[in-house]
């Protein structure tokens, strides 16, 4: 072979590798994977990650294969918008996924970025109703409401006679969403609201709130808070002899809240879930993550509920983007999700349409055992 036809032989492989590259279908996340919230951040990538791992193992979608790039706001919505800017320029999404906070996401959608963008963003770690209530028509919810999560909170404990309430929130747009959620369940169920107090985003100044609620003796305590803040608040509300029962929503990880305060000060907290039990393997969805994570051995997370919730708007990305075709667009990728009905996650079923962007409405209660697990 001349040394001309070597040349032409390496342009032409060149040329069919940057091609292959060209074909990978980039999916943009901005997330804390520092900070209070890093733990959330972590394991919703990995959830992702694992599903399209599994995917590109088989060969990618329409021969695509999916490559997940993230950025790190530190749960700080000024870089949320600035990160989520930068990876937009930078790498040309085909969609974005699995941002964190719900004044992180209120100010993607006050900016008007994925409108100016013409991108989809699939999966938020938000159920507050300024989110779900926002009408805009390319964000695509994966999770039920916190009002879903608080009424199904308000709802249990009426069953079993508790009227009196306390609310533990994050004084923020996250945790004031959840404390009117709360405050309206309350009303509906004739109870009463003692008493609530906040604490500040980002920190775990919790003193003054376990203070306020221990005084005020309430049967029950909902908060409203991540799982740094909602560990401190118990560990200190137990030394200060609080005996009601407290309850969080799903954004606080309960074996996490175990191996910060220790499996006593952490037994009897209740949590509600908006996706199944990641060890529950009756359910065809954990039987998927549970072999795909075998196979594939993510490292540094444990298979928690955050990680399922990152597994679960992975696989609803991914069936929008066989449904979109071999050669999708943004919009073609958006119009496609709005048209999915009744589609089985594994036991799980999704659905949108033009104008119902939020696709599940799963939520069960569990409870932290002695040895620091969570039971049904």
């Amino acid at each position: 072979m001349t040394i001309n036809c070597r040349g032409a032989l390496f342009a032409l492989l060149s040329s069919f590798a940057i091609s292959a590259t060209a074909a990978d279908i980039v999916i943009g996340q901005v997330a804390p994977f520092s900070g209070p919230l890093a733990p959330t951040g972590n394991h919703l990538r990995a959830g992702a990650q694992l599903y399209f791992d599994a995917v590109n193992a088989k060969g990618g979608i329409h021969g695509n294969k999916l490559r997940l790039i993230s950025k790190d706001d530190g749960y700080k919505a000024s870089e949320t918008v600035q990160k989520a800017r930068e990876l937009l320029a930078e790498s040309q999404p085909m969609a974005l996924f699995g941002f964190v906070g719900t004044g992180n996401v209120e100010a993607v959608l006050k900016e008007k970025i994925l409108e100016g963008a013409t991108t989809p963003l699939i999966t938020v770690r938000t159920g507050a109703s300024t989110v779900v209530n926002s009408g805009n028509p390319w964000i695509f919810l994966t999770r039920a409401s916190y009002a879903q999560e608080i009424d199904k909170i308000v709802q249990q404990y009426e069953t079993i006679g508790y009227k009196r309430f306390a609310v533990f929130y994050q004084n923020d747009p996250f945790g004031l969403d959840g404390l009117a959620s709360a405050e309206a369940s309350i009303r509906k169920a004739n109870g009463q609201l003692l008493v609530k107090a906040g604490y500040e985003k980002n920190t775990t100044e919790v003193a003054a709130a376990v203070k306020a609620i221990a005084a005020a003796a309430p049967q029950a305590v909902i908060m409203v808070s991540n799982t740094a803040a909602s560990s401190e608040f118990l560990k200190q509300s137990r030394a200060a002899g609080n005996l009601a029962q407290f309850v969080t929503i799903s954004v606080t990880d309960g074996p996490q809240v175990a191996q910060k305060i220790g499996n006593e000060a952490a037994k009897g907290l209740a949590i509600t879930q908006v996706v199944p039990d990641p060890n529950n393997r009756s359910t065809p969805l954990i039987r998927e993550v549970q072999e795909a994570f075998d196979k594939f051995k993510p490292k540094d997370v444990t298979l928690n509920h955050t990680f399922i919730e990152g597994y679960v708007g992975a696989k609803i990305l991914g069936e929008g983007l066989r449904r979109a075709g071999a050669n999708p667009s943004r919009q073609k990728l958006r119009d496609t999700l709005e048209q999915l009905k009744d589609y089985d996650v594994g036991g799980q079923y999704v659905g949108f349409s033009a104008g119902n962007h939020v696709g599940m409405s799963y939520v069960d209660i569990t409870i932290l055992n002695k040895e620091g697990k969570l039971l049904r």
